[in-house]
Order: C-alpha cells, then structure tokens, then sequence
C-alpha cells in the first residue's frame, strides 16, 4: 500500500500513465491555449470547465501520455472535418514546440518509450462519428494523420447510428450499414473503435462487428450511478470479455457525488465486473466537466491513486489502472503502417 500521496507522485514516474481523453484540441483552436505553458489553478468555478491539462501539470502529475479527443460541433456537418485537421494541427503544432517535451505516438510501445525518456507522449482519438460526413474513406485519412480511436457517436445521431442521449436519440435503431462500412475500416487501418455516448443497441452492433478490442474512453458506470451517460455492468462485461478497457470519467454529475471516493467507488465497480484488466482513466478534462474536489486538474492525479491504494487496490492493479490497461489495447490494434504510410523507425 502507498503511504503518502509523495508516493504516489513517485510511483507514477515508475509506470506509464496514460489518460485516454481530454479535450484540450478544441481549446487550443478556438482560443489558442499553449498546451506546453503552465497556467495558474484558478478558482474553482474557472477551472471547473475548462484548464485542465498543458505539460508542466501533466509532469506535475506523473503523467506519461495523453490521447487528445477532438469534438466538432454536428452542424452543419460539411464543417466538421475540417475542425478535426485544425485540431490536429494544434496537437502538431505543441509537439514542434514543446523543445522534446512531447512526442507523438501511435502504440503502446511508443508510449513506453516516450516515458522511458522523459517524454510526454501526445496521441489523438475523435469523438463523434460526424466528423466522417459519412464517409468511411475517410477513416484513413484521420488515421494517417496519428487518430488512433473513432468515437461513432457524440451528442446528436449521425449516418453510423445513434447516441445515447441527445438529439435523434433512439434506443431500438443500432449500427447502420453505413457505421458497419465505418468499423470494417477501422478494423483494416488498425483504429480503436471507441463506444462512448453510443445507445446500447449500437453498442452491442459495434462489438459484434469489430475483430479488434474496443473501448469506452470516457464514461461512467450505472451500477454506481444510473444516469444515460453511464454504461451498465453487461456493457462493461462485453467490453472486458472483448480485450478492451473502460476509461472512467471525471465528471461529478456522472459520478454521482463531488469527491475522490466516488470517483474511486466507479473504477472500483469496473474491477469488480469486468476484472482488473479493463479498467483506465478516461478523465474528460477540458471537456467542460466539474471534476472531484482534490482533482481539479491533472497535476493532482497521484491523489487518485494514493485513494486507490488506500481503498486497497494493489501496486499491481494500479500499474494496470493509470496505464497498462490502455496501452495494451494501443498494442493490440497496430495501425497499418504500410497502408498509412507511417515510418516504421
């Protein structure tokens, strides 16, 4: 068990930590925040939303690799693949900045190395399937560009099918055709299908459809909490019996209470259903989220975990939890080099 949270902060420099969501894209676009210069905790109704995340606070934190989401707004649709280029310029633009304090990755080995190094190791995902205008091709085109997961859905129905909550919400539609074209794409250029904010019968569709290991980057859990954004304890066995991981959200309203412990009682849940092999950080932040008193921004990460281990997850388990869980997934569905004309060194 970790004694202190300073042994928490010094454990996280001995494993990879990696969250697998926050919007930080979208802020750096739309109002050009430096992600590689520390700003200032303000107070807690200014960061409730939004500055959460830039390098300082991340190596603050211990935190080894960050998989930035990139939302659009849905419409009009003609203008969401364009926002997703300007945010991956934004990630481009830190990684040329930041003096070596960034690098991008596309696996996990990469992330391992990154942070043998000393390295922050940037990867992108995108959240909601409008950004594909309903073009499978598309995928590739992304996924040339360092997208390593799709999220189908996002707040409003798209031509892959329908979402959990918001409008076109519809709960006996699943994957359309045009969403299975989307998967087998993803499926043959090695990107993670990602099952945030999709309706459950598409759910259990992408699944079905999928040959690799999916996951949910950013969500809580009904069993905890119930509330539409939160998964249910047979969504995060189907997950775990597919190889995939569960990121666990940062966000009060979805966790049902405003401190650690509940955040906790959340991934704790996940073990406990779906086994300690899908369980991740998912945190959200810069996602317009309100996170838990004692997290109110990435530096203060070792806080979890230092809970965590209280609460009696072992070093093991934890190692798995910050980061071993998602990085096998990165392992488990390698982009296709040849096909996106990565360099293989």
């Amino acid at each position: 068990m970790l004694q202190s949270v300073d042994e928490a902060r010094e454990f996280h420099r001995e494993v990879p930590v990696l969250d697998l969501h926050a919007d930080t894209p979208m802020l750096s676009n739309v109002s050009g925040y430096d992600i590689n210069a520390r700003h200032d905790r303000k107070l807690p109704k200014a960061i409730n939303g939004i500055g959460h995340v830039d390098v300082p606070r991340m190596r603050d934190g211990g935190v080894a690799g960050q998989i930035f989401g990139m939302w659009t707004m849905p419409y009009p649709e003609i203008l969401c693949p364009r926002s997703i280029h300007k945010q991956l310029d934004c990630i481009d633009r830190a990684i040329a900045d930041s003096g070596g304090g960034m690098r991008r990755c596309w696996t996990g080995r990469d992330v391992r190395e990154a942070h043998a190094a000393g390295t922050i190791a940037a990867l992108a995902g995108i959240e909601g399937g409008q950004a594909l205008r309903g073009n499978p091709g598309r995928v590739e085109e992304f996924a040339a560009r360092g997208v390593r997961y799709i999220g189908l859905l996002h707040f409003s129905a798209n031509a892959l099918g329908k979402p959990a909550y918001g409008k076109g919400a519809q709960d006996d539609i699943g994957l359309s055709s045009v969403g299975h074209e989307v998967i087998d794409e993803m499926n043959r250029l090695g990107v993670i299908v990602d099952l945030a904010h999709i309706n459950q019968m598409g759910f259990y569709d992408a699944i079905a459809a999928s040959n690799s290991p999916p996951m949910v980057s950013h969500t809580g859990v009904h069993g905890v909490h119930p509330h539409w954004r939160n998964i249910d304890d047979d969504q995060l066995r189907a997950i775990g019996d597919a190889g995939g991981c569960v990121g666990v959200i940062f966000a009060r309203k979805f966790l049902g209470g405003k401190g650690i412990d509940k955040l906790c009682d959340h991934i704790l849940h996940v073990i406990e259903v779906a086994g300690e092999d899908t369980a991740a950080l998912g945190s959200d932040f810069d996602g317009f989220v309100v996170p838990p008193v004692g997290l109110e921004d990435v530096s203060l990460l070792p806080n979890l975990t230092y809970a965590l281990s209280r609460r009696g997850l072992s070093d093991n388990t934890l190692a798995k939890l910050l980061g071993g869980n998602a990085i096998r997934v990165l392992d488990d569905v390698p982009p296709a080099r040849e096909i996106l004309g990565i360099d293989k060194t």
